[in-house]
């Protein structure tokens, strides 16, 4: 599975990740209960959440009305923060909401010129934010969104000034520029602030990778979080919820022939080639020109590498052409080496190269140097350790389904 967030049409907010979650199917009672919970250490909280249509998109509303105004330390905010307490949240989620305002208290600590000792939370209110934060990690947790590879679209920061506490500020303010460093952002579409630090800090602790534009997948689920503002637009914020085709990466095919070489120097470069980026080489018997024998060269790299593979074809062959084949595309499947001890003539841990698609098993099996040590050890044939080390992988996993 996959998970898309696209703050590029309306930027986006702590409300406006929680009504996405929420459109998702985060349970909204439990959530609500989270965010007055844990927003009530710091001072009396109101959470309301409506279904509403902004300009035409149906989407979920999270309002948090806070009565605190109050600046606060962020060593004193960590410590309210370590005092929550709930039986609906575990380490984990509290974990995200501490990686979150760590976020948020450097970006403040360097637009600033403070400490984080020095640092407290003026731009964002206390109470709001830990209701919004420790919200949105509590059903992001419960949709199971950490288990995702999620990537985020390009941030719409908005545009113009805005008035703060340290007076008129320009937009993005300087800790939510701080946080995105190293996202990709654009500014407008309109003279507002349309992300906020605390938004800002909630998807770059969720994201996995930018993307200018959206991968190729099959969109299953969509959520819409609303923004306050009335724009002349959809202010939403979108999350996505799909899964993504057989993966694929473009690769090149380098092809020679060769009829001048030995055994020895041929099985040399196999071992030059891999060192230089080459995923496979195969070396193919063939008829060549004058009916003399000779060998087919063919090696595939990623389409990055094949102008270093060349050289070292033309070095170490002595070749005087090379045919490239590029940006050939290659299916894969997510690749994965999991130990698991066998029994085989006495127990032996072994491991082994699985290929998975969307979490599942597709095929698997055992490490050759690994049955090689096995046969050599136990003296059983290897094709007979590779048989029963596969049918012994087979058993456990279809007995964990």
């Amino acid at each position: 599975m996959v998970v898309i967030i696209d703050p590029q049409n309306a930027g986006i907010s702590g409300n406006m990740v929680l009504g996405a979650l929420l459109d998702l199917g985060a349970h909204l009672n439990e959530t609500k209960e989270i965010m007055e919970y844990s927003a009530s250490l710091l001072g009396e909280v109101e959470v309301k959440i409506s279904s509403i249509n902004k300009a035409g998109i149906k989407s979920t509303y999270v309002q948090v009305d806070a009565k605190d105004t109050k600046p606060i330390y962020y060593n004193e905010f960590k410590k309210k923060l370590d005092n929550i307490n709930h039986d609906l949240l575990d380490e984990q989620v509290i974990d995200f909401a501490r990686e979150v305002f760590h976020r948020i208290a450097v970006g403040e600590s360097q637009a600033h010129g403070t400490s984080l000792d020095n640092t407290h939370f003026h731009e964002v209110g206390a109470a709001d934010a830990l209701a919004d934060v420790v919200g949105a990690s509590f059903a992001y947790h419960q949709l199971k969104l950490h288990h995702e590879k999620i990537y985020s679209l390009p941030v719409a920061l908005g545009g113009g000034t805005i008035q703060g506490a340290h007076g008129r500020m320009p937009i993005p303010a300087p800790a939510t520029l701080n946080i995105l460093k190293g996202a990709l952002t654009m500014g407008g579409p309109v003279h507002s602030e349309l992300t906020t630090p605390t938004g800002a800090s909630i998807l770059m602790s969720m994201k996995d990778e930018f993307k200018t534009f959206h991968p190729v997948f099959s969109p299953s689920e969509v959520g819409y979080g609303a923004g306050t503002m009335d724009l002349d637009f959809p202010n939403v914020l979108r999350i996505i919820r799909g899964s993504l085709p057989v993966e694929q990466d473009k690769i090149s095919l380098l092809e020679t022939n060769l009829d001048h070489l030995s055994g020895e120097v041929m099985g040399h470069l196999f071992e030059i080639l891999k060192n230089e980026g080459a995923l496979d080489v195969s070396i193919i018997p063939s008829i060549m020109k004058k009916n003399r024998p000779g060998q087919l060269l063919r090696v595939i790299c990623k389409s990055k590498d094949s102008n270093r593979v060349t050289e070292s074809i033309f070095k170490e062959t002595g070749t005087l052409g090379v045919r490239t084949f590029p940006l050939i595309h290659r299916s894969v499947l997510q690749r994965k080496i999991i130990p698991l001890e066998v029994d085989i003539n006495g127990r032996h841990q072994m491991n082994f190269k699985v290929g998975m698609r969307d979490s599942k098993i597709i095929t698997a099996r055992v490490e050759y140097e690994d049955a090689r040590h096995i046969s050599a050890k136990t003296g059983i044939p290897l094709n007979d350790v590779m048989v029963q080390a596969n049918e012994a992988f087979k058993k456990q996993f279809d007995n964990d389904k």
